[in-house]
């Protein structure tokens, strides 16, 4: 794959090379530093990953290859007014997203009123028939959500796909900013930085607070199901299980005892009130999903409709994930809020029309293709950066199954300075910031997770494709 370049919006650098106001305070101290000391910083920085063992399995590659997140050392800043900006769309999108999980398992309000056609719906595989007229604890589905915005402008963020079912990453972003306070402490007494180490905590309120009504008034136990050490984000798992105070879990050590999830103990079986599950739904419960499932716990779908758990998050939220389902977005949000959509999608091609098939057949050069059920930057074609032969191999897939596909023009994604040899170079960034949703109200940590493709040129910021990530901050007002 060739690299290419766009015109761009520079977060740091004006128009007239003039360094913009959220970066004036770090670029006066980062002009007053020893490069050669920041280069033994930055090597420092990696030692430190390492022994943490913050890694991520690349899946494909050498049976599940660990391999080290890319970690760069110069942050990715916001001023608090472009947050609160943020954070107002972020929730309203979020609000209209649960709203719309509600209505799909019940009344299907918004099919009826032909807002969402029933072919994106029909066949999912991210629809749960099981979830049909049951309401999870709170009226919660989506405890957990990772917006993924990028940005194209001074006030132009575009949200590029939502990920309610279990967004990852939130480990990373709390040891980038531990990371960074330990390599620079003098940096944030001059310049003042929004928190983000509350979450840990904050998450385990909001799980609390969605306790099921088996939990009787007392304080809920919450404990992280994890597929196991050979999961890509097991660290995070363990990680988020230990801030949290929470137990961490595998299939193997639940059962269904008395009409109850239980875990096992030193003192016996106890019973558990909020699962925070990273399984996927379908092995979340071999009874009634996936069969040969190992991963889940059998009877824990029968135990959570009759009220006896709470999951997070719930199954079937995944269908939200569906970039299909994107694409009606802007409806959805004006559906259910009943105001215009404060965060823009990204213009979307739905290929399962024939009309927009015809016109991403005769654009695929200028167009980025991506599956409806597709994650981590796999499966998708970047037109402006692929070669022939790969377009041309695109094509034949795009044509066997359209309905697979969306498409969407290639943006210019702002650039944020990242650290090499030479000094500072712009890099193409997008930002996942973490929302934690209860009856008590829904709660965004301030900044979030910074992907960035270190490759100059690239539009890839997936770790599994050899992007990077660093700190975000907000700065306080």
């Amino acid at each position: 794959m060739t690299t290419t370049t766009f015109s761009h919006y520079d977060e740091m650098i004006d128009g007239q090379g003039q360094v913009r106001p959220a970066y004036a305070g770090y670029r006066e101290w980062y002009d007053a530093q020893d490069p050669r000391w920041m280069m033994k910083q930055g090597k420092q920085a990696e030692s430190f990953f390492r022994r943490t063992g913050i890694t991520f399995n690349v899946y494909g590659e050498d049976a599940g290859q660990e391999r080290l997140i890319p970690f760069d050392m110069i942050p990715r800043i916001v001023t608090a007014d472009e947050w609160k900006k943020l954070s107002v769309g972020i929730e309203q999108r979020v609000r209209a997203i649960n709203a719309f999980l509600h209505d799909l398992y019940h009344k299907r309000e918004i099919v009826k009123a032909g807002k969402v056609p029933e072919r994106v719906l029909k066949g999912n595989e991210a629809f749960l028939p099981q979830m049909v007229g049951f309401t999870p604890p709170g009226e919660v589905y989506t405890h957990i959500v990772g917006v993924d915005l990028v940005r194209t402008g001074p006030d132009e963020f575009m949200v590029l796909e939502d990920n309610a079912r279990t967004p990852s990453g939130v480990s990373y972003m709390l040891e980038n900013r531990e990371t960074m306070m330990a390599m620079f402490p003098e940096l944030f007494s001059k310049v003042q930085v929004q928190p983000v180490s509350d979450y840990p905590r904050a998450l385990a309120r909001s799980l609390a607070a969605c306790a099921p009504p088996a939990a009787n008034g007392h304080r809920p136990t919450v404990a992280v199901l994890t597929p196991g050490i050979y999961n890509s984000a097991y660290f995070e798992h363990a990680f988020l299980a230990d801030q949290m105070g929470a137990e961490l879990v595998e299939g193997g050590d639940l059962r269904v005892v008395d009409g109850r999830v239980c875990m096992r103990t030193t003192r016996g079986w106890t019973a558990i009130d909020v699962l925070y599950r990273r399984v996927d739904d379908n092995f979340l419960d071999p009874l009634t999903f996936n069969p040969s499932s190992v991963l889940g716990v059998p009877g824990i779908m029968d135990v959570y409709r009759a009220g006896g758990i709470t999951i997070a998050n719930a199954p079937g939220t995944g269908i939200a994930d569906d970039k299909a389902i994107y694409s009606f977005m802007p409806e959805i949000v004006e559906f259910y809020t009943g105001e215009k959509p404060i965060l823009k999608n990204v213009p979307t091609w739905r290929c399962a029309e024939a009309d927009s098939l015809a016109y991403v057949l005769d654009h695929l050069p200028e167009l980025v293709v991506k599956e409806v059920h597709g994650s981590g930057g796999y499966g998708m074609l970047i037109g402006p950066t692929s070669s022939k032969s790969e377009i041309a191999a695109f094509e034949k897939k795009l044509r066997a199954r359209p309905e697979n596909y969306i498409a969407q023009p290639t943006l210019s994604l702002s650039t944020v300075p990242i650290f090499t040899k030479a000094g500072l170079a712009p890099r193409h960034v997008d930002l996942r910031p973490f929302v934690l949703v209860s009856p008590n109200g829904i709660n965004i940590t301030p900044g979030g997770l910074t992907r960035v493709a270190l490759k100059k040129g690239s539009l890839v910021v997936n770790s599994s494709q050899g992007g990077g990530t660093k700190d975000s901050w907000v700065l306080a007002e």
